[in-house]
């Protein structure tokens, strides 16, 4: 059962966080609206689609992503005036050790760190569709990012593709080459002069085809045709998929995607693997950060609030650095994803036990 003590600090944690965030939003959208105003008048988007297809699905990512840091200096802030009433040297002269006095600011980190990773894994993604479908109708110059060359997939397991080019705008490409090996042995391989895509009957039609089909003593038949509809189990945007699209796969998808990323054998698995370490490793951080913010700023100053929020900036923006830092080789897969992420937090984790330390005493 929640005691006063515990009421107090979990009060005035969440309506100083909620605070924070509802000023960055505000700041958010003045940026934002400056930055894009030119591409939504010159466009003529409807008002409502920018509202609720953009700024609707854009603002609780974008605050999810930062929420460690909101939080961070919501403890810092709200504790030093704490501290600086005393209020902190009166609990502690009362009897109430310091470890019982953390207890509510850690109790509100996990119910936050567990909302944030409901609303990372399952309801910011589903935003996240609506917003990049707005950015690739209206915002992304996609003339730019519809043409590729010398493509190379595995599809299925024992079934590899070549393409000299596809052109996305047209959904045609060129000199398809499949092979179909099993047991370390070919068993057909297709040659196919052009593909393209239909979109309504999510099928592709090669044409000008051969197949040659070799039986288990290697002997040969030749098939040919003019064309041939087709489903082989590939996405014309899985060639032109952005590392951003990422953000609109719940935590089932982006799984699904990783095994098949694996199974395709692309180079771009480590990133993944990134992200969804990343999405566990987000409210964690969240965590830690409360416990350092509390260890920092629950001291008395003589320099009074604004040497914790120094303090709190510099360890915020050091935070994010380190992230950022680690999180860039496990994107490009020279670190396991699991360190790469993990790594920061228990780092930050054990400058806030040597912080713990010291203010207890």
């Amino acid at each position: 059962m929640l005691s006063k003590l515990d009421r107090y600090i979990i009060r005035k944690y969440l309506s100083t966080f909620l605070w924070a965030l509802g000023l960055f939003t505000v700041i958010i959208l003045i940026f934002d609206v400056s930055e894009k105003i030119d591409d939504f008048v010159s466009k003529e988007i409807p008002a409502k689609e920018i509202i609720l297809d953009y700024y609707l699905n854009f603002i609780p990512f974008l605050l999810n992503l930062f929420s460690p840091v909101f939080a961070f200096i919501t403890v810092i802030f709200f504790t030093s005036k704490l501290a600086a009433k005393s209020e902190f040297v009166a609990m502690l002269a009362g009897g109430i050790k310091y470890s019982r006095i953390v207890r509510p600011y850690i109790m509100t980190a996990i119910i936050l760190g567990i909302m944030s990773f409901v609303l990372n894994a399952w309801v910011i993604p589903q935003g996240d569709k609506d917003r990049l479908e707005f950015e690739n109708r209206w915002i992304r110059d996609l003339k730019k990012e519809d043409y590729k060359r010398n493509i190379k997939r595995q599809i299925q397991p024992g079934i590899f593709m070549s393409l000299k080019s596809f052109n996305l705008l047209d959904s045609f490409g060129f000199d398809l080459v499949m092979e179909n090996m099993e047991s370390g042995r070919i068993k057909s391989k297709l040659f196919a002069d052009k593909l393209r895509w239909n979109e309504e009957d999510q099928i592709w039609r090669i044409t000008n085809y051969k197949i040659r089909v070799f039986d288990e003593e290697d002997n040969e038949t030749l098939i040919r045709g003019e064309f041939m509809d087709t489903m082989i189990p590939f996405n014309p945007q899985d060639f032109f998929r952005r590392s951003d699209d990422v953000q609109s796969f719940n935590l089932n998808e982006l799984r699904q995607y990783i095994e098949l990323e694996k199974m395709r054998g692309t180079t771009d698995v480590a990133f993944y693997q990134t992200e969804l370490q990343r999405r566990f490793a987000g409210p964690f951080a969240l965590i830690v950060l409360t416990f350092i913010g509390v260890t920092v700023s629950s001291v008395k100053s003589r320099q009074g609030i604004g040497l914790h929020l120094g303090m709190g900036l510099l360890i915020s923006f050091a935070y994010l650095f380190v992230i950022q830092f680690f999180n860039s080789y496990g994107n490009s897969g020279s670190m396991h994803p699991i360190i790469a992420v993990w790594v920061p937090n228990l780092l930050f984790l054990g400058i806030g036990m040597l912080l713990y330390r010291n203010t207890q005493k």
